[in-house]
């Protein structure tokens, strides 16, 4: 089994507490998200509607499609609430100093 690898994509500062942050890290479009004491990443796409998540609400631990409101557990991707059924791509993520990195 390969050891995963992870990709220096942002520093804390870019990501203040209650923000997102679009990234990119080996041809995934991923959004950071700060929330609840912690960084998370996720696919910036919506399993339902497809669309973009990083204009999306944000709120303790989750976040919201702005088209249909269905909303995401930013750990685990599963959906919260309909119309989503199917969970969006979460990326594991470590901090490196102030150094944001996802294994992508």
């Amino acid at each position: 089994m390969s050891e995963k690898t992870f990709v220096a994509v942002a520093t804390l500062d870019e990501v203040p507490a209650g923000s997102k942050k679009i990234v990119h890290a080996n041809g995934n479009e991923i959004l950071l998200c700060n929330t609840n004491d912690r960084i998370f990443a996720v696919r910036n796409l919506c399993s339902h509607a497809y669309e973009a998540l990083d204009c999306g609400r944000l709120r303790n631990g989750w976040i919201s499609c702005p088209v249909h409101g269905a909303r995401f557990d930013l750990e685990t991707g599963s959906p919260i609430n309909p119309p989503a059924s199917m969970p969006i791509d979460t990326f594991e993520v470590r901090i490196d100093g102030d150094t944001i990195e996802v294994a992508a």
